[in-house]
């Protein structure tokens, strides 16, 4: 059974499932899409392009963790990241090095266990391995309950109450439950339902 036929079971997600399925793409460079996804913390998609375009253009190619360490503050703030983005960014090059961000060591781990890998990073949260996990992993059953899109698209397709967040959360977490375990493509549907 495909993905779309086992979200279809969802009446109220089911008409969001009429354009071409979603297919996830695998990345071999972890540090460097972990670097984009901080660059892209809190901002518009639009914006956060430009970002990682000028990011990227400092390099002749795909920089090393060595390179994105040695590359003055000043450069980094210079492309538009905040001083904590610029800091995140260098932490993380600084972990590649020092702990290892091999894809291979990422297939043995199951989501949770790159989670707890990941977010002893300062400025690595659980969204932002969410989304690694999604868009660099090609992970299929990742649900990012904390975002803002999916919360909204969610509070609107469902008729769920946002007063009580803690609530919300365990509604929306009980509504996910129905989708596993292709809630990655669920979350890419909402996104696109929210933005279309």
């Amino acid at each position: 059974m495909n993905y779309i036929e086992h979200l279809a079971k969802d009446k109220k997600f089911k008409k969001l499932l009429n354009r071409e399925p979603f297919v996830l793409k695998q990345r071999r460079k972890v540090y460097l899409h972990l670097c984009g996804s901080i660059m892209s913390q809190q901002l518009s998609t639009k914006v956060a392009d430009v970002i990682w375009k000028r990011f990227l253009a400092l390099y002749d190619k795909h920089p090393t963790p060595q390179q994105i360490i040695e590359t003055p503050f000043a450069t980094l703030r210079g492309i538009g990241l905040s001083n904590a983005k610029a800091n995140y960014v260098q932490n993380v090059a600084r972990f590649a090095i020092e702990q290892g961000m091999d894809w291979k060591q990422f297939q043995k781990m199951n989501n949770e266990e790159v989670t707890q890998y990941l977010i002893q990073i300062k400025g690595v949260g659980r969204w932002t391995t969410e989304m690694l996990l999604m868009f660099v992993l090609g992970r299929e059953d990742v649900f990012a309950v904390d975002d803002l899109g999916i919360q909204n698209a969610m509070i609107k397709i469902y008729k769920l109450d946002n007063t009580d967040k803690k609530k919300l959360r365990e509604d929306m977490l009980r509504i996910s439950q129905k989708w596993s375990p292709y809630r990655t493509y669920a979350c890419l549907h909402l996104w696109k339902w929210k933005d279309g």
